[in-house]
């Protein structure tokens, strides 16, 4: 069954994986991918704040093209040591990504934003993910598997990256690119999904 909503539900991303996800928890939405560069600047390293005010600035772009909706904005960012791990630009930066992240933890952070009548609700999650010691031919084939091209830190945890992961901390769906639960979560809380039959 699928939650209800008296609003227009619209999530500013073009992402597959979250559009999935929302998908997979039955909430109705539709989908108007935002169109802003992402040029805003990191300070001191507040890599929370950086994707909060990334997703705000995607709902506002998408609020701006329609009327009396709900505008979810969302962000992620892979980071290890200080430094953000973008989507790779070429195979070989791919490769030199995932030797980085080989044996060691790096963070996944996401940012949300719900954006109602130009009130914004906005919230981060962040989850540890240790990747195991991996072997160059290892690498070199999930990279020609072409599956990290698309994907911030050049891998995917819910395809053949999942090879790569030896744990993590945190919430699983926050590194496939939306913290789905807390998500929900905040939606009921602000009177804008409801359970079928009304929420007890």
């Amino acid at each position: 069954m699928k939650f209800e909503s008296d609003f227009r539900i619209v999530l500013a991303s073009s992402s597959p994986r979250r559009k999935e996800l929302l998908e997979m928890v039955n909430i109705p939405f539709e989908v108007l991918p935002s169109e802003v560069e992402e040029n805003i600047e990191l300070i001191e390293h507040d890599f929370e704040g950086f994707v909060k005010t990334l997703a705000h600035t995607k709902a506002q772009a998408v609020a701006k093209r329609v009327e009396d909706a709900i505008v979810i904005g969302a962000d992620t960012i892979v980071v290890l040591d200080g430094r953000i791990y973008h989507k790779p630009a070429s195979s070989e930066e791919a490769k030199q990504f995932l030797q980085c992240f080989s044996g060691k933890a790096h963070s996944v952070f996401t940012g949300v934003a719900i954006l109602r009548n130009g009130e914004v609700s906005a919230f981060t999650e962040k989850t540890n993910v240790y990747f195991k010691k991996l072997d160059d031919a290892l690498i070199d084939w999930y990279v020609e598997s072409g599956d990290p091209m698309d994907k911030a830190g050049a891998y995917g945890i819910q395809t053949a990256g999942a090879l790569l992961v030896e744990k993590i901390e945190g919430d699983y769906y926050n590194v496939v690119g939306l913290p789905i639960a807390k998500l929900a979560s905040r939606l009921r809380e602000l009177d804008i999904l409801h359970l079928p039959g009304g929420d007890a």
